[in-house]
């Protein structure tokens, strides 16, 4: 956690935050901040500057005051990903990852090779999902919430939805088969689409075809999907 990020639903009174509980075990255990010392803080989906702390007391929880933001936060990616819904062990790094490396728009789709039950999981709850990215922007000091939807049929999404998406943007299909070398440091922006680990089956490969999207791979190595979103990301867009 680089940052505090401060919730307005958690505002006590005009400029004085409350502090989750996660939060409070993190400044406690790991800042090991005093009553008085300031801290790095972030106004959620607002700007990032400091703030003073105060501890917990017998009547009331930790919170943040006296706060001086001033720095906006990091550029966004120019890119929307589409993912195949990940194992739900893996969702929420994944969540953690991209969000940290800057992105904003996120939809997370069904794919025939994504065991349904995947979509069962309470890892899916809003406020799971909601707590993924928060954890993402507090690694990275964003302050800026990702919009994220979930996509539970292909077809539609693909065919109806897909080509507003894409418009102004290129569309990279992450596909190691008969794709070309994915490219380096592009200046537009993009939609990136990520298979589940077994890979787009043909079918959905035609249908990303049709839509305008152009395969691409990394090599001969085929990568999880936890390792391969960062190395994608960061190839398309280095800092």
């Amino acid at each position: 956690m680089n940052i505090i990020l401060l919730d307005s639903n958690n505002t006590l009174a005009d400029g004085f935050y409350g502090l989750t509980e996660r939060q409070q075990t993190h400044i406690s255990t790991v800042i090991k901040a005093k009553q008085g010392d300031v801290l790095r803080v972030g106004i959620l989906n607002g700007k990032i500057g400091e703030g003073i702390y105060e501890p917990p007391s017998q009547d009331r929880a930790g919170y943040i005051h006296s706060l001086n933001v001033f720095l906006l936060p990091p550029e966004p990616l120019p890119m929307v990903l589409v993912m195949a819904l990940p194992r739900p062990n893996m969702l929420k790094r994944t969540l953690q990852n991209v969000t940290a490396m800057g992105v904003k728009d996120l939809y997370l789709i069904h794919s025939a090779k994504v065991e349904k039950s995947y979509w069962q999981s309470p890892v899916l709850q809003t406020e799971s999902i909601q707590q993924c990215l928060i954890e993402g922007l507090e690694q990275a000091k964003d302050t800026v919430m990702p919009n994220w939807s979930l996509i539970p049929r292909f077809r539609p999404f693909v065919e109806d939805q897909l080509p507003s998406i894409l418009k102004g943007k290129i569309g990279l299909l992450a596909h190691p088969y008969l794709a070309k070398r994915c490219p380096v440091d592009i200046q537009q922006p993009s939609v990136l689409a990520l298979g589940p680990e077994g890979g787009w089956n043909e079918f959905e490969v035609s249908k990303w075809h049709e839509a305008g999207m152009e395969s691409v791979h990394l090599g001969d190595r085929i990568l999880k999907v936890e390792t391969v979103v960062p190395v994608l990301l960061s190839r398309l867009y280095p800092a």
